[in-house]
């Protein structure tokens, strides 16, 4: 018999189909830390998203053979001892490549044309206006802008797509630090410091936790935003905060931060500056892509039970 745990299914606002063969399904809206051993102490298979599974939670849990993270990125997921071990894990690629782009392109345009600013100065300034309009911060174009890419798999090749159907420039960066540079790439330092908006789609791992602080963010055009749909980690909080009180850069649009749900008194939550567009981790979220997720963790855990398994990362 096999009982299958869902760690964290209130993550997926649709509900993952059962597979035919399983004999046992728990669904936990959410599990902390502290539950894991509790939730999968007869589990042989975990579902999780965010819950973490690392080496001092999975050596206790010598029945756990196979863990299906329900979303691309699987840092959440110690995949190294997984390997050492024998426990399969697999994860859903790509399957909110078009709903990541489509975010990150309407924050382009949102921060771009100072979106937000107008419509709040509809409301406040518009009908004591002594002409038909009220100018205020600069609007700038999107056609002609450059964008630089952090990150070219999945995602960045679909935001790719649509910023030069919309006439953008497009760069790819190439590793940070590295001096040799790749045929259709640039120099990391090159894209900061020539990009009118920076896009971050690469993986978190130790190499680029904390990709973009300080240094990185001092290099970038007073007029540049920056765009992080990836994952939190990847920025230095405290140096944006920073950045976009002094107006180093012009405006950022967050989706993720370093710890999710952030606390109740985060800077970013209570002391929003004005040029930051914040949204709780929705960029993957499209109807279409929540469905193709939730199809995709069934057809995982089938393919698993009949030891075919696939999409595999360990």
């Amino acid at each position: 018999m096999s009982h299958i745990v869902f760690l964290d299914s209130a993550t997926l606002p649709v509900r993952v189909p059962r597979p035919r063969t399983s004999d046992r399904w728990t669904e936990r809206a959410a599990t902390r830390e502290h539950e894991l051993l509790d939730a999968l102490a007869d589990a042989d298979i975990a579902i999780t998203n965010k819950v973490p599974l690392y080496s001092d939670t999975l050596r206790q849990l010598p029945r756990l053979k196979y863990i299906c993270v329900a979303a691309s990125g699987y840092d959440s997921v110690d995949v190294a001892y997984c390997r050492e071990h024998g426990i399969q894990v697999s994860n859903v690629p790509a399957y909110a490549a078009s709903s990541v782009a489509e975010h990150v392109v309407a924050c382009i345009f949102m921060l771009r044309r100072q979106m937000l600013s107008y419509s709040q100065l509809a409301s406040s300034a518009w009908a004591a206006s002594p002409v038909f309009c009220v100018h205020d911060a600069p609007i700038r174009e999107i056609r002609g802008a450059t964008l630089g890419l952090i990150g070219s798999g999945a995602i960045g090749r679909e935001v790719t797509r649509i910023a030069m159907a919309l006439g953008m420039r497009v760069l790819l960066s190439e590793r940070k630090g590295r001096t040799q540079i790749r045929p259709g790439y640039t120099s990391f330092d090159s894209v900061l410091a020539t990009s009118d908006v920076i896009s971050l789609h690469c993986p978190l791992s130790p190499e680029t936790q904390g990709l973009i602080g300080e240094r990185e963010l001092s290099m970038m055009r007073p007029t540049a935003l920056l765009i992080n749909t990836a994952r939190g980690a990847l920025v230095d909080e405290r140096a944006l905060e920073a950045a976009l009180f002094s107006q180093t850069i012009a405006g950022a649009a967050l989706d993720v931060l370093r710890v999710e749900p952030p606390h109740e008194q985060h800077r970013f939550v209570t002391g929003q500056p004005d040029n930051l567009l914040l949204t709780p981790h929705v960029a993957w979220a499209s109807a279409s892509a929540v469905e193709t997720l939730a199809l995709a963790v069934s057809a995982n855990l089938a393919s698993f039970m009949v030891q075919r398994t696939q999409n595999r990362v360990a």
